[in-house]
């Protein structure tokens, strides 16, 4: 059985760009990559946060390394690209993670923190999807690429307005470059973590906040980053080289709830 599962799975000899991997969800999917074989780049501004990750990675055997980036940056990105290709040779998997997230009232948001949340969130994936995209086109052996979405991208959630509006534009970009690569075998879906405490949404999960989730998700707790890598491994994979421009929802049964 060992045998079967690892043909379906395995990503040896392949290369993982994690982008957010230093953060609490994404650094558990870098994991996830690492441990099914592939070598899987932590990208991100912290190092002492990726440190931490990399011994995690370490421990088992895997294969991962840091490479710090301003993802905001179209530039960056390209720099982070030459470097990737100059340590490694290729790139086969590319995860679209970073992310901010604000609690402010919508008439309080301000033209800053609206700039900072979409540049993060929306404006770092639409280039690294354009930068990597384009490696993915020119190379011409396929690829995968999993953009990380969220419920507020599905349907909007309150007290998160920015935020909500930032993810929305991510699912809609994923399915419009599923379309257009899907010849070229480059396969582009939404990974979309239901509730999972993480840093980015410390401050919006208050008592009541708590209580209104709960009530709202069947498995009546939340997720463990842990829990994102089954999914993750199935679309970086050949186990799932026929799906593109899915959305993948993993969230105890929040989005088929409603009353």
């Amino acid at each position: 059985m060992s045998e079967y599962l690892n043909e379906l799975f395995t990503l040896q000899g392949k290369v993982a760009v994690v982008i957010g991997g230093t953060g609490e969800l994404c650094g558990a999917m870098a994991e996830g990559l690492a441990g099914a074989g592939a070598t899987v780049v932590l990208v991100g501004r912290n190092e002492e946060k990726a440190q931490a990750r990399l011994d995690k990675i370490h421990a088992f055997h895997g294969v991962s390394y840091f490479e710090k980036c301003d993802v905001g940056s179209k530039d960056a990105l390209e720099d982070l690209l030459e470097r990737v290709l100059k340590k490694s040779g290729q790139v086969d998997i590319v995860v679209n993670g970073a992310g901010v997230n604000s609690p402010t009232p919508f008439l309080e948001i301000q033209e800053e923190e609206y700039d900072r949340i979409m540049d993060v969130n929306t404006k770092a994936v639409f280039f690294a999807c354009q930068v990597f995209g384009r490696y993915f086109v020119e190379r011409g052996q396929g690829g995968s690429m999993i953009n990380v979405g969220s419920m507020s991208g599905v349907k909007p959630l309150s007290r998160v307005f920015t935020y909500s509006a930032s993810k929305a534009a991510v699912h809609n970009l994923s399915q419009n470059l599923a379309r257009e690569w899907a010849p070229q075998n480059i396969r582009v879906n939404t990974l979309v973590p239901g509730f999972f405490p993480a840093e980015q949404n410390k401050k919006v999960l208050t008592e009541e906040r708590v209580a209104q989730i709960m009530g709202h998700t069947p498995m009546k707790r939340f997720g463990e980053a842990k829990e994102l890598i089954g999914a993750t491994l199935l679309l970086a994979s050949d186990a799932g080289s026929f799906i593109t421009g899915h959305e993948l929802l993993v969230d105890g049964g929040y989005a088929a709830m409603t009353i």
